[in-house]
């Protein structure tokens, strides 16, 4: 009997002895976590922040930085009393679902998409009076494929502001700049998202877009693969701040984020408030989660966020399909993947075409066009038909931006609003609602 207690006190300390490194191995795994302060950043705060681990970056803008920490450390962080919000770097994805002699796009190719928000109509070319002219869109994603000049006018890409930022994660790296690598891109996304307000060359032909005439600053926050981190996307968000804080005060900003994650970051919600703040306006894509609720940023309130939809006459018609005046809301879907808001903390917009939206996409290198699918597609539509509004009115704000959009919205009866937001965007409308 005394054998078989010490042999079963020898085994619970072996097991001991076995559990307690890997607890405290546990203990130890380092992990990335975004910070904001409720005061401003100074030396003093560095410092004693350093004690709890590394800080890595420094967004003083926003009064936020990214840490490597031990998980362990995380609640002492949290419980400081001049931090007032810290959680770990998000991860984020943009992924869809499923030189130019040209320079003016306007009186390109209408598609059955452009023809669905009344800013071209089949046959007849741009029925709106606007088409982007002194609006900067930028567009937060993958940045642009190293063919670009092949799809889009050199002059309609502002290169002197085009940026990548990389790293994030936390225990991967700290965010930083990468020179040129906005427009290495071998993904497509940011590319095809960008077509969407553009237009683009089809092998020599025109394609209209919804504002043919802004320009678009490339700010590459995704990777090769499409995705990356919160932390990335917040320094690409306060850049653009920046830049309506400075060299273009005088000139309407829109951001375009096709791109999302299931949480929302306090950093990067404070640089969406920030930029906000500078006077840009905000458009995101809903997700595509269905109805497992909506991404983030866009489910956050002040940014206008964007479902997909799709046209039933897509199959009879094509992608240059004519769309019938007056519109029918009957011919449109919201598309199954396209997420629902589920909760009051989620706030669904308005209802764009998401689905089967043709433009440059290249697969092995190669010039080539695809249809893509994904509320990733309709959001640049939503910030298209934003950049006319700015056109319209420079100094339109973003709550007022949301509320003309919502107020002259096609409303979608079979659709709830959780589903549709809104309704469907309607360019033309939107525009005669500003005086």
């Amino acid at each position: 009997m005394l054998k078989r207690i010490i042999l079963s006190i020898l085994l619970i300390s072996a097991l001991l002895a076995t559990s307690v490194p890997a607890l405290a191995a546990k203990d130890s795994k380092t992990m990335g976590v975004n910070v904001v302060l409720n005061t401003s950043v100074t030396d003093s705060l560095l410092q004693d922040l350093g004690t709890h681990g590394k800080v890595r970056d420094v967004l003083y803008e926003i009064n936020a930085l990214t840490m490597q920490i031990k998980a362990s450390d995380l609640a002492d962080i949290q419980a400081l009393p001049y931090v007032a919000s810290a959680n770990p770097d998000a991860e984020r994805n943009g992924a869809p679902v499923d030189s130019v002699s040209v320079t003016d796009f306007s009186e390109g190719v209408s598609t059955w998409d452009l023809d669905a928000i009344n800013v071209t109509d089949y046959g007849l070319g741009r029925t709106v009076d606007f088409d982007g002219t002194g609006v900067y869109v930028a567009v937060l994603d993958t940045g642009l494929l190293d063919s670009w000049r092949q799809y889009f006018p050199e002059e309609r890409i502002a290169t002197q502001y085009a940026k990548s930022f990389g790293g994030g994660g936390g225990e991967v790296g700290n965010v930083s700049e990468q020179p040129n690598k906005w427009e290495r891109d071998q993904n497509s996304h940011g590319t095809h998202v960008t077509s969407t307000i553009l237009g683009y060359s089809l092998r020599g032909t025109p394609i209209n877009g919804v504002a043919p005439m802004a320009t678009v600053i490339p700010v590459k926050v995704l990777n090769q693969n499409g995705s990356g981190w919160s932390s990335v996307v917040a320094a690409g968000i306060t850049y653009v701040g920046d830049l309506k804080a400075g060299p273009l005060a005088n000139y309407p900003v829109v951001i375009n984020m096709s791109l999302g994650g299931p949480s929302l970051d306090a950093m990067e919600q404070a640089a969406i408030d920030y930029a906000i703040a500078q006077g840009v306006i905000i458009v995101a894509s809903a997700g595509n989660s269905g109805t497992r609720g909506m991404g983030y940023p866009g489910a956050y309130e002040p940014v206008i966020s964007a479902a997909a939809s799709g046209w039933s006459g897509l199959a009879t018609s094509g992608w240059r399909g004519d769309v019938v005046d007056p519109t029918d809301p009957n011919d449109f879907f919201i598309a199954a993947y396209s997420s629902r808001s589920i909760s009051s903390l989620q706030d669904l917009d308005v209802t764009a075409p998401g689905s089967s939206v043709v433009g440059p996409y290249q697969v092995n290198g190669q010039i080539s066009y695809y249809y893509l699918s994904g509320t990733s597609m309709a959001s640049p539509h939503v910030a298209g038909v934003v950049a006319l509004l700015a056109q319209k009115n420079p100094d339109l704000k973003a709550s007022e931006a949301e509320s003309i959009l919502e107020g002259t919205a096609l409303a979608m009866p079979v659709w709830s609003s959780s589903e549709a937001g809104a309704g469907m965007i309607d360019a033309n409308a939107a525009l005669n609602s500003i005086p």
